[in-house]
């Protein structure tokens, strides 16, 4: 019975290691397939993401971002921040022609030598990027990057692994939030602007302040105590009220206007010099400034246009 039930036992052992040998094998075999499944996660995702801005502000700014020469979240070398040299091109064979309705825009890189961040590259190649515009009604636009890198010899295709769409989504977004400023900026001087027009006529007019009739009698007591030697001799009459309100209002011009300097100024859409060139004013054209920055004004023409000049190109009131 003893040997019966040892004899049992040893059986059962050995089904319970073949089970997991069986097990281990079957791990194994798996580990190589879950690499796959990941690595397969995390290149050639791209990026869509709903921006609350109309679809003509995202599209402006990236007319700008395009025109910028600069692929972010790559590099050539180590000592790079990114990978300059990039020119704008209205197709590429690097991605299938687009069908899905929008505005599509390119960036690409000839001669791109292995950039980062892209799966398994050890070659020259082009690297594009692409964007997609689609609006969603009419506060709201999808946005579509995506980035590949193609061999130019064995034409291999290379997904990135999300960081050239990451960096250049964040500054596509710092963009719009520039703009975004300027326009709350621009919105709340014009409303200081017309407060201050409408409290204007308040003012109490020349007239009111000048006293002829009360000023005359006064003329015999400043003669009659002209002898003593101690009284102050008579000051000089103060300025009127209209004459105070119109140097102020000259004082205050000569502050918030500005004057187009030689040979003349882009007024841009943005404070950055990438940025649209909205149109060009002549020299000597008159700018009303409603933000101040650093290296930028904000400014509004005289035909209401509002925009961005540098602060070199505009000198004061002569």
């Amino acid at each position: 019975m003893n040997k019966q039930f040892a004899k049992r036992q040893t059986s059962r052992v050995v089904r319970l290691l073949d089970h997991l040998v069986l097990v281990s094998i079957c791990l194994l075999l798996a580990l190589p397939l879950l690499g796959r499944e990941k690595d397969a996660a995390q290149y050639g995702m791209g990026l869509i993401v709903n921006l609350p801005f109309p679809e003509s502000e995202v599209s402006q700014v990236l007319d700008d971002v395009v025109r910028d020469g600069i692929i972010r979240g790559s590099k050539e070398y180590n000592k790079d921040e990114y990978i300059s040299g990039a020119e704008v091109v209205s197709s590429t064979k690097v991605f299938p022609p687009w069908t899905e309705g929008g505005k599509v825009f390119y960036k690409v890189r000839m001669r791109a030598i292995d950039p980062r961040n892209f799966k398994n590259t050890n070659d020259v190649g082009t690297l594009a990027v692409r964007y997609v515009v689609q609006p969603q009604g009419d506060k709201n636009t999808v946005l579509r990057i995506d980035a590949l890198f193609v061999e130019d010899f064995r034409h291999g295709v290379h997904a990135s692994n999300g960081s050239v769409e990451s960096e250049e989504y964040k500054d596509i977004h710092d963009r719009l939030d520039q703009i975004s400023l300027m326009q709350e900026q621009t919105a709340e001087a014009l409303k200081e602007k017309r407060s201050k027009t409408q409290m204007a006529p308040s003012t109490p007019p020349a007239e009111q302040a000048v006293a002829p009739a009360d000023a005359a009698p006064a003329a015999p007591t400043v003669a009659a105590n002209s002898s003593q030697p101690d009284i102050a001799q008579p000051k000089k009459p103060e300025q009127t009220p209209a004459q105070t309100l119109e140097q102020r209002v000259e004082d205050l011009r000569r502050q918030t206007e500005r004057v187009v300097k030689a040979p003349g100024a882009a007024l841009r859409s943005a404070p950055f010099h990438t940025a649209s060139t909205l149109t060009s004013l002549p020299a000597g054209a008159n700018v009303l400034v409603v933000i101040s920055t650093t290296y930028w004004l904000g400014v509004e023409t005289h035909e209401g246009q509002h925009g961005w000049i540098l602060r070199d190109d505009l000198e004061m009131l002569p």
